[in-house]
């Protein structure tokens, strides 16, 4: 799926993750070429989050590649993270900082330099965090909470987003201004967000890759999940659902 005129900027190679007999991922494979903005799907246990932390250097696989704007984030990790903004499920966020505090110290940490002043406006205004800057971060709503963890993984700049779960916990309207700021983002940079939300792929991606069982199962336009019936009735059968379903007497 990836377009051979674009640079890839996200590369998953025949990843595998087992835990001793325990298989987590099996052989998952696929390439994002710059500017896109992919869902990749599929229902809790899948193996989303466990293909995201490998991607992101968090994670090591048993077995396979993962590259980030062409590096490979086992041997050159530094170097694909300046290209990388991570923002996991559970963002690295210390509630006895105030946001300001917050992005300082990542700014810090990653040696932005003279440039981190600017940055830090930036994001600030980007994410809609100027009300909340000097608030302990444990002290903020779900959705500010949010807000800050996107800020400090915009904070360098990074030509990469990888996001996991970005809207679980959140209310509508929540959910409303972060879809409408990931689709700003994707004007500019290569996206990845893992979800188990049907409506989150019609909503902002070019693109859906779908993992079942840590298996990768459809990789394609969101279309792709509506061919010969509806988005909810593909994905149940994609993911075995239905049968479970018919299994335990039409109980999901």
């Amino acid at each position: 799926m990836a377009d051979a005129s674009r640079r890839i900027m996200i590369e998953a190679a025949g990843l595998s993750k087992f835990y001793g007999p325990f298989v987590a991922i099996k052989d998952i494979s696929f390439s994002i070429p710059e500017g896109q903005i992919v869902s990749f799907l599929g229902p809790n246990g899948a193996g989303k989050s466990t293909t995201m932390k490998i991607l992101a250097g968090y994670l090591a696989a048993s077995q396979g590649t993962a590259r980030i704007a062409g590096f490979d984030m086992t041997t050159q990790r530094l170097e694909g993270a300046r290209h990388l903004g991570y923002l996991p499920e559970n963002g690295p966020l210390y509630n006895d900082m105030t946001p300001i505090e917050l992005l300082r110290f990542f700014g810090e940490a990653r040696e932005l330099g003279s440039a981190l002043k600017n940055r830090m406006d930036a994001v600030i205004a980007q994410c809609s965090l100027d009300g909340v800057t000097e608030k302990p971060i444990g002290k903020l709503s779900r959705g500010y909470r949010q807000r800050v963890g996107l800020a400090q993984a915009l904070l360098h700049d990074p030509a990469v987003l990888i996001m996991d779960e970005p809207t679980a916990g959140l209310d509508p309207n929540q959910i409303h201004d972060f879809r409408d700021n990931i689709r700003v983002l994707g004007r500019t940079k290569t996206i990845l967000i893992s979800t188990h939300i049907l409506q989150e792929v019609e909503a902002v991606a070019d693109r859906v890759i779908l993992v079942n069982d840590g298996r990768l199962v459809l990789d394609g336009a969101p279309a792709a999940l509506r061919e010969g019936g509806s988005l909810e009735q593909n994905f149940y059968r994609l993911t075995g659902a239905d049968k479970r379903a018919a299994r335990a007497g039409g109980r999901a």
